[in-house]
């Protein structure tokens, strides 16, 4: 403030020139120039940066919330996993990158049941979460498993590609590579379900493709991320903003 001091005084004294009137106030106004440019850059560091790659991602019309898990190639066994959320009509990252595995068998157009492979592609993620530990604060629907919770991968029977719930120590009846859910740690600590083959399901077109917990090393079909940053991910994720998953590779989404 005792810059300003002198500005006063000079305004009282009548001997004050025209010119050194000017001179004051140009003083004042270079010293606020700065305080006016900060601000400006402040505005703009605070404002999303539209990514052009995920706007052109096209079928994602109704969402707020993406997931981009993008592999090098088709045969990649890695990927980078990123979370966007759309604000002012465009896409602008809000978690990632995190390191990612996919299948054994890179990613694929073409899923089929026993592959070692991870669908490409744009999906829902489903309205229930899972895990072997009690919910940890997501915003969606969270089933807590127990002995007894199955996911059905049997291609011939009428829940291919279902949660189901038999009796504790009770074989069910679809066979198979059916996963007893509960037995699977750390990867099912917590998982979300990738809707894929889902609207229709089609028998024998992959069943379990879930988001789940990393061990390290590649699926055989899911895509995985290491526990802490998943947690971040399934609890930033909210169902009234209807969030997808897009499955690919550089070259397709224009990198």
């Amino acid at each position: 403030m005792d810059r300003f001091t002198g500005l006063p005084a000079l305004l009282g004294n009548r001997r004050l020139t025209l010119a050194g009137f000017s001179l004051a106030v140009v003083t004042i106004l270079s010293m606020a120039a700065p305080f006016s440019a900060n601000a400006t850059t402040l505005r703009s560091s605070l404002s999303p940066t539209c990514d052009a790659t995920v706007d052109s991602i096209t079928g994602t019309g109704g969402s707020e919330q993406l997931i981009t898990v993008i592999a090098a190639t088709s045969k990649s066994t890695t990927a980078s996993l990123e979370l966007f959320s759309r604000v002012g009509g465009c896409w602008h990252q809000s978690a990632g990158p995190y390191r990612a595995f996919v299948g054994f068998n890179g990613l694929t157009a073409n899923k089929r049941e026993g592959d070692l492979a991870t669908p490409m592609g744009l999906f829902a993620i489903q309205s229930t979460m899972y895990g072997v530990d009690p919910n940890p604060g997501v915003h969606f629907s969270y089933h807590h498993l127990i002995c007894g919770d199955w996911w059905d991968e049997d291609s011939r029977s009428a829940l291919y590609n279902h949660f189901v719930h038999v009796a504790c120590g009770v074989s069910p009846h679809f066979s198979g590579d059916s996963e007893a859910l509960w037995e699977t740690v750390p990867q099912y600590d917590y998982l979300a379900v990738i809707s894929y083959n889902r609207s229709p399901v089609v028998p024998g077109r992959g069943s379990a493709i879930f988001l789940h917990v990393s061990r390290g090393h590649p699926t055989t079909g899911c895509v995985s991320i290491p526990k802490v940053d998943l947690l971040h991910v399934l609890r930033t994720l909210q169902p009234g903003q209807h969030p997808l998953i897009e499955i690919s590779t550089r070259q397709l989404v224009g990198h």
